[in-house]
């Protein structure tokens, strides 16, 4: 298991793994990487750990040096170059009449490559724009197609929540996120109230979602009949954040709403383990093709 460390190539970027090398890197370092696109401009996102092989990707890139202030001249440099090469890419993309939209240009720390991120409804046929700018910047030109999220990583903005959007401040990565969470965590399923400016469901959704599911496992689900120390009832709402059900309880002609918490309410019909789930209908099968 060889020991790695974790660099972002841009402020929104990915966690890429890469050797150490010689050197000892600390957060917030930078360091220039030689990678398939070239030098790359790094900055050290996790310092040095131990991970096992079928977690790293199939080539490792190795630091080559610790960033110097000719580095950062030259990144400031390729800033002010990729803000003109934003524009000149966007007039082309409109000459050629492409249904694309771009959303970002950016240079390799030693200029030996371009590459323009952009988003579409569908497939591009882009090779006669490739060729149009690769002989206006003289250099080699990758254009990236994107989705939404990924956009919304690199443009940034600010969420429903008043700060900064998840994904373009501290999120790696992205991880899946289900109409099925929200409904567990009884939110609305207005798309309105529940999506991120990408339009995509709300990555903060998988935040909670393993302490919901815990919960879910020791509370009863709605509707179903439990016994509590006030008499028998039916659970009309279920609260898995303070493991509590409300009960409708009927006496005689009348009928009462009682909070519980998940301790003070049995089943009527305790969940089976799998197996013996699995079991039943196994002998049940067995039980239909005998008889």
């Amino acid at each position: 298991m060889p020991d790695v460390i974790a660099v972002r190539y841009r402020n929104a970027g990915r966690r890429q793994y890469v050797l150490p090398g010689q050197g000892e890197y600390k957060l917030g370092d930078t360091v220039i990487v030689p990678t398939a696109q070239g030098l790359e401009y790094a900055t050290v996102c996790q310092e040095v750990t131990d991970l096992p092989k079928d977690k790293l990707p199939g080539q490792l890139f190795e630091v080559a040096r610790a960033a110097n202030d000719n580095d950062r001249r030259q990144m400031d440099s390729n800033r002010q170059k990729e803000k003109q090469a934003f524009d000149l890419c966007r007039e082309r993309i409109a000459a050629h009449k492409l249904d694309m939209k771009l959303v970002s240009v950016e240079y390799t720390l030693d200029n030996s490559k371009m590459i323009a991120s952009f988003t579409s409804g569908g497939r591009v046929d882009f090779r006669a724009l490739v060729k149009d700018l690769a002989g206006i910047f003289k250099t080699r030109i990758e254009l990236r197609q994107i989705g939404v999220r990924d956009e919304a990583k690199m443009i940034t903005g600010v969420g429903s929540c008043g700060r900064g959007l998840c994904c373009s401040t501290f999120l790696y990565e992205f991880n899946p996120v289900s109409i099925r969470m929200a409904k567990q965590q009884s939110l609305s399923l207005n798309p309105t109230k529940i999506s991120g400016v990408c339009g995509r469901l709300m990555c903060c959704l998988k935040y909670e979602q393993e302490q919901y599911e815990k919960s879910r496992k020791r509370l009863p689900r709605l509707g179903k009949e439990v016994i509590t120390p006030q008499g028998p009832g039916i659970v009309t709402q279920v609260n898995a954040l303070l493991e509590q059900v409300s009960v409708r309880i009927t006496k005689g002609d009348s009928s009462d709403i009682h909070v519980f918490t998940a301790d003070q309410v049995q089943r009527v019909n305790p969940p089976q383990p799998r197996q013996e789930r699995s079991e039943e209908r196994r002998v049940g099968k067995e039980c239909t093709m005998t008889c």
